[in-house]
């Protein structure tokens, strides 16, 4: 009964929020001119007006009007298709700092063990760098303000280390048992988007891409020029679980491998002018052989990428069939330091596919999509649904290329669940692996002086082992399962194994080490070989 009391109460109130929602963009949205009327006049939403006084009288429960608003502008925006969207001020700088490649801090990475923030690794010329803290060390107090013990977030903890360029934040810092404090001026922090770039063999490069943001490009860049003077002509190009970013990286990205004036994407929409990204020419990797890894999390900027090396002929597609992003969005600015997220045209691929997959059935059956592919089992066995001559398309060489939302893979891959068990699983969605990793380095980091010597000489033995589970067990309550433990054996030592790689080396560590067992890579490595 309680229940249906709720909804009775609601369905009203959302009712009369979505109507007013008008008005409340129209005071907001800014335009440049200190006046900005929707069309019509203002006095054509008086009655909207009239419903939040009301709202604000009469309601029989205090209202936390700003939340519940909010709210209420993303789903309505999200009627119109499941990418236009509504961001708080308060979120927008974070994804305004993952966009610039770049923030305002102190230059560490750490994660919070046994209550404790525990510095993995500190960025090289970064502020904490220049202050003298290393990896390893652990902070206890920030400004004068206790942090260990204190059942801290990792937000918190980002809160109170980030800030504006040249201010000052006061750490002290556990070291060993000593302890110390340092001053630290804040600066630039740059947010990689090449994880990782390295020869995975003679002749072969490996890029790894995170994201697509300002820096994209450049990194990607200096990445391709060391791995061409190691040797490399041929690449391997691993956009999985990347979302996108901004076109233009994507774009110039695609440029460094295509001939003079190939189509790269196009755009269009109702009321924006169509746009044709065209190859420039003189790319570094025109000669260079390619395969370009794709998974169900690839979407936007990956797909639009993925898309220009298949549909121009240039490489191979390795993986399982994409996210299917391919709604273009304009940000606008509110007065009030929050943006709406706009979707105002579609992405095309070279040949015409438009990228984006369906979303008749509205927004939470299109975000349950990833569960959808799971449990019909097209993550194992490529969906044939998706071929069918009503979405056939022909490259220049007379390739077939399929439409329907999302890139569709050269070379399917099926999902590689060997090995996977619940106690695999159960260790991998705690922090087990990476806490243990950290601590089991604390004596080690000077040990081995490159990753290829470290994945070498190092083996994750039994010893190792049957200490790392009873880690779980004590910090993580994680039960130890000995018959999944057995099935999960092997994976459960190269997981390991990675992790306190990423420990030393960061990101190009972790994929160095585990990339080997990697099927898609290994598959990418027979295309080129």
């Amino acid at each position: 009964m309680e229940e249906n009391s709720n909804v009775n109460y609601r369905l009203p109130l959302l009712l009369a929020l979505t109507l007013i929602i008008g008005l409340y963009l129209g005071n907001l949205l800014s335009t440049g001119s200190s006046e900005y009327q929707l069309s019509g006049g203002a006095a054509k939403y008086r009655k909207m007006q009239d419903i939040i006084e009301v709202l604000d009288k009469k309601y029989v429960d205090s209202l936390n009007g700003e939340e519940l608003f909010e709210q209420t502008i993303s789903d309505m925006l999200h009627k119109l298709d499941p990418h236009s969207n509504y961001i708080a001020a308060k979120d927008l700088a974070e994804m305004t700092e993952s966009i610039n490649g770049e923030f305002g801090g102190v230059g560490v990475r750490f994660f919070i063990l046994r209550d404790t923030v525990c510095i993995t690794n500190v960025i090289a010329f970064s502020p904490s760098s220049k202050a003298g803290l290393k990896a390893g060390d652990k902070i206890i107090e920030v400004n004068g303000k206790k942090i260990a013990k204190k059942k801290i977030t990792n937000d918190k903890v980002m809160s109170l280390l980030k800030g504006k360029e040249n201010t000052i934040v006061t750490v002290k810092i556990d070291r060993n048992g000593k302890q110390f404090t340092k001053e630290i001026v804040r600066g630039a922090i740059p947010i990689e988007s090449v994880l990782s770039a390295y020869m995975i063999q003679p002749k072969i490069g490996y890029i790894k891409i995170e994201q697509f943001s300002a820096t994209t490009t450049d990194e990607f860049r200096k990445a391709a020029e060391y791995l061409k003077s190691k040797g490399m002509t041929k690449m391997i190009l691993d956009l999985r679980n990347n979302g996108g970013g901004i076109l233009q990286s994507a774009t110039d990205i695609a440029d460094e491998f295509l001939i003079k004036d190939l189509v790269i994407v196009k755009t269009k929409g109702e009321h924006t002018r169509s746009e044709v990204y065209r190859s420039t020419g003189g790319g570094m990797l025109e000669s260079t052989e390619l395969v370009v890894l794709i998974n169900a999390q690839s979407a936007s900027a990956s797909e639009i990428l993925a898309g220009a090396i298949q549909d121009n002929d240039r490489g191979t597609i390795v993986g399982r069939r994409s996210f299917g992003k391919g709604l273009v969005q304009e940000d606008v600015k509110l007065r009030d330091g929050s943006n709406l997220r706009l979707t105002i045209a579609r992405y095309y691929t070279p040949t015409g596919r438009c990228i984006q997959k369906p979303y008749k059935e509205g927004y939470e059956e299109y975000m349950n999509d990833q569960l959808d592919r799971y449990d019909s089992g097209e993550l194992y066995v490529q969906d044939s649904t998706y071929f069918n001559d009503s979405l056939k398309y022909k490259t220049p060489k007379g390739k077939i290329v399929y439409g329907g939302g999302g890139i569709m893979p050269d070379v399917f891959v099926p999902l590689d669940s060997s090995g996977s068990s619940w106690y695999f699983t159960d260790l991998r969605y705690s922090q087990s692996f990476n806490a243990f990793a950290f601590d089991f380095v604390q004596n080690k980091r000077n040990t081995w002086k490159s990753v290829a010597e470290f994945d070498k000489k190092f083996t994750v033995n039994d010893a190792i082992l049957n200490h790392f589970t009873a880690f779980a067990a004590k910090e993580y309550k994680i039960k130890f399962v000995k018959s999944d433990f057995n099935h999960s054996k092997g994976l459960i030592a190269r997981t390991l194994k990675a992790e306190i790689a990423r420990q030393m080396w960061l990101e190009d560590g972790y994929y160095q080490v585990s990339n080997k067992f990697d099927r898609e890579v290994q598959t990418a490595i027979k295309q080129l070989k």
